[in-house]
């Protein structure tokens, strides 16, 4: 995946003039070797920070190693000043952590007390209103900590990859789609920067892509990809990868200054007959290059889903939080095979924008059956087929979003569950999915807090990524499938 960062980690070491620096200098080293055991890679910062000047030029060095994300190790007490004023002059995401004590009998000399100045690094932070990740426990042995710089590296790959993010789209939000037309400020304000165009614009470049020499090859590498059961409607490929090298080809002309970009862009109802095709298998395919292409123009859908890429480094979805499960389904599938009940599961459905990877091995191009009955009269399928098709693939997943609401502030929802190895029997991308609660979430978060229909989908359980990544953006509310017994703030407790 091209479209996220790679992260290059850095590690400086901080030391308050009145400990002995060696004691940090000691502790970084068994961080790095500790981290380095566990397969990671990380720059260590020789130059040790004790005053203003030694934080500059750890930085430099930091900057001169190409490190675009920093560690920075409180080994003992360490400098308030010196060190906070590290994530002032660093461009990147920092992440502070402290050493534990080691030895019972080495308590004097050996004694760092980086478990106290932890609080005064925190107090400092505030002060100077910067922004640091801080695990929940941020004190720890070396190979504690090590874990921590595992946890801390998504996180980081995410903020880079946000902060020189451009969210490109096509065509006005759809008409009675009003959940997709939220504010687009509070993205400007995570420093996202949007590219809005008509569909009109893509038409005349996706036609000037027309006879293009790279179709062929594009054509081939799809059909190699569907295989001859998937491969439904060849006739359907030229036009298809004529799309994917003008969506390619658009991120590349217009990223700009950004170097990461995703799509949303506007599907029907013009889009089919005006084009020729459903863009959904084209969509899928983006996705998994780690580019998303939202439908109907959902920009946050977009971004988040850029964020749950980031996050696994794998491709992910957008999926309508849909139907219910019918009960003799149920029944018959689910009830005493699995720990869920009725209202734990419900159907993720979109015409055919999942990528390949992540569906059962029946997975073919077909067509929209809803677009096919609207456009064309429920007849013989010709600018209506494109979708990618079949039950998602079973394992864990997790279900969020990043939204704006209309009075231009952000919220968010993460909750973890699972796509069920349970026959769906209906149409499009579609899993049954399950969250422990999901009745619940679904009443008090969904639709208490105005959600709208889309959510993104990771594909495992990252919600300890999430959860800070929303933490470090200033998202104040960020819901989750709260357990039985742990009632919502407006839900009755004698329903």
């Amino acid at each position: 995946m091209n479209n996220i960062p790679q992260v290059k980690l850095g590690i400086i070491a901080v030391s308050r003039d009145c400990f002995v620096i060696s004691l940090s200098e000691r502790r970084r080293a068994d961080i790095v070797k500790a981290y380095t055991a566990k397969g990671g890679e990380i720059v260590e910062i020789k130059k040790t920070v004790e005053n203003e000047k030694d934080m500059l030029a750890a930085v430099a060095e930091a900057k001169a190693a190409e490190c675009n994300a920093l560690v920075v190790f409180l080994g003992n007490f360490g400098p308030e000043t010196p060190e906070t004023l590290i994530a002032k002059e660093f461009t990147g995401p920092v992440m502070y952590v402290a050493a534990a004590e080691e030895h019972g009998d080495d308590l004097i000399n050996g004694r760092g007390d980086a478990y106290c100045g932890m609080l005064n690094c925190s107090y400092n932070l505030g002060l100077r209103k910067l922004k640091a990740v801080i695990p929940e426990y941020p004190v720890g042995t070396a190979d504690e900590i090590a874990d921590m710089i595992a946890d801390f590296v998504p996180v980081a790959r995410t903020l880079i990859g946000l902060s020189s993010l451009k969210i490109i789209t096509f065509g006005p939000r759809p008409q009675d789609f009003f959940a997709c037309n939220a504010p687009i400020k509070p993205l400007y304000d995570l420093g996202v920067e949007v590219q809005e165009n008509s569909e009109l614009d893509l038409l005349v470049a996706y036609r000037a892509h027309a006879n293009d020499e790279r179709i062929d090859a594009v054509v081939k590498e799809m059909a190699d990809e569907l295989g001859v059961k998937g491969n439904q409607y060849p006739d359907l490929l030229p036009r298809m990868a004529q799309f994917e090298l003008t969506l390619l080809d658009w991120a590349e002309q217009n990223k700009g200054a950004r170097d990461y970009v995703v799509f949303a862009d506007k599907c029907w109802p013009a889009f089919p007959s005006e084009f020729g095709f459903e863009p959904c298998y084209v969509n899928s395919r983006l996705a998994a290059k780690g580019i998303p292409v939202a439908c109907e123009v959902d920009i946050y859908g977009a971004l988040s889903e850029y964020i749950g890429a980031c996050v696994t480094g794998d491709a992910v979805t957008l999926l309508d939080i849909n139907n219910s499960v019918p009960a003799d389904l149920y029944e018959a599938d689910i009830k005493g095979k699995f720990n869920y009940g009725p209202t734990d599961v419900f159907m993720g459905f979109h015409c055919g924008n999942t990528p390949i990877c992540k569906l059962c091995d029946d997975r073919a191009v077909k067509y929209q059956l809803i677009q096919n009955r609207l456009l064309e009269n429920g007849g013989e399928p010709d600018f209506t087929r494109g979708t990618l098709e079949a039950d998602i693939a079973a394992g864990q997943i997790t279900f969020f979003r990043l939204q704006s609401a209309a009075d231009g502030t952000l919220h968010s929802y993460i909750a973890q569950g699972e796509v069920l190895p349970v026959a769906t029997r209906s149409f499009g991308g579609i899993g049954i999915f399950a969250i422990p609660e999901m009745g619940r979430f679904y009443r008090h978060v969904l639709i208490a807090k105005r959600y709208p229909h889309h959510g993104a989908v990771a594909f495992g359980h990252v919600g300890k990524a999430l959860y800070t990544i929303f933490n470090y953006l200033g998202v104040e509310d960020i819901a989750f499938n709260q357990p039985k017994g742990m009632l919502y703030k407006d839900e009755n407790p004698f329903a």
